[in-house]
């Protein structure tokens, strides 16, 4: 392939600044010593930093929306990983329609689901439940492990299975021992975009909450109706850094580049 160059190394920078832009001038404003959104010219303070630390209710929703996340993640990995190895390894009646059950949440709005779900609720006296709100995205983020599962082990070289079979190894075994293994990074890509996910769920999250089950995204989004001051900059940029600090740790653990071609 004929490189560029210059040229080309310009546009991909200008590109990169384009996406990146929105991020650092809420980073930026997040550190103005005013009490309006403005940008810092002369000073620099902290204090709306201390200000979301200080903030009982916004620490609660952070709470909140990383056990939701955690949950969600952990329980929709359960239910893909085994989804996953049977949509793609077993030729069985109703697997199209299977997948098709799976993918569903992606093709419905998701002010609709939340309508929807909130009716559901109602209907069975589970409004406000913490379970019930974790089912709920459970249902949204499942499609995105099952896409990076199947996508791990579409192509899988089954021959390191047989030759631990022909060996005197059980089912399990294999599974645990050289299947799980070379799906890892997959599983793990799949549980980190849906923790992502669930972590900024907003728009189905507004139906399904209670006062006491409040995530941080739909906290921040009430907050910003309310008011002006720079404390969801301060509170955006926190999440950021929160972010960035997660892929690090995993890319060290196990390569960013493995988890996001699903493993392989």
């Amino acid at each position: 392939m004929k490189n560029n160059g210059p040229l080309a190394l310009a546009f991909n920078a200008l590109v990169v600044l384009f996406v990146l832009a929105p991020l650092i001038v809420v980073c930026l404003v997040a550190f103005t010593p005013g009490i309006s959104l403005s940008v810092p010219t002369s000073s620099f303070s902290i204090r709306w930093f201390k200000a979301v630390f200080a903030h009982s209710d916004l620490m609660q929703s952070f709470r909140n929306s990383l056990w939701l996340g955690f949950f969600s993640a952990s329980i929709a990995t359960l239910i893909a990983v085994p989804g996953g190895l049977a949509i793609t390894r077993f030729n069985f009646k109703g697997r199209d329609w299977l997948n098709g059950l799976f993918l569903s949440p992606l093709m419905i709005p998701h002010l609709v689901l939340g309508v929807a779900l909130l009716r559901l609720f109602s209907l069975i006296g589970a409004t406000g439940s913490f379970i019930w709100l974790v089912f709920a995205h459970v249902l949204v983020i499942t499609p995105y492990v099952l896409r990076l599962v199947i996508a791990a082990t579409v192509g899988f070289d089954q021959s390191c299975e047989q030759a631990a079979k022909s060996l005197g190894a059980s089912n399990f075994t294999t599974f645990r021992r050289i299947t799980l293994p070379m799906i890892l990074p997959g599983i793990t890509g799949g549980w980190l975009l849906a923790f992502i996910n669930s972590f900024d769920e907003v728009t189905m999250s507004i139906f399904v909450t209670a006062p006491s089950t409040v995530t941080l995204p739909v906290r921040m989004y009430m907050y910003a109706t309310e008011s002006i001051d720079p404390l969801m900059a301060a509170a955006s940029a926190l999440i950021v850094c929160f972010t960035l600090v997660v892929m690090v740790v995993i890319d060290r653990l196990y390569g960013l580049d493995k988890i996001l071609v699903g493993g392989k």
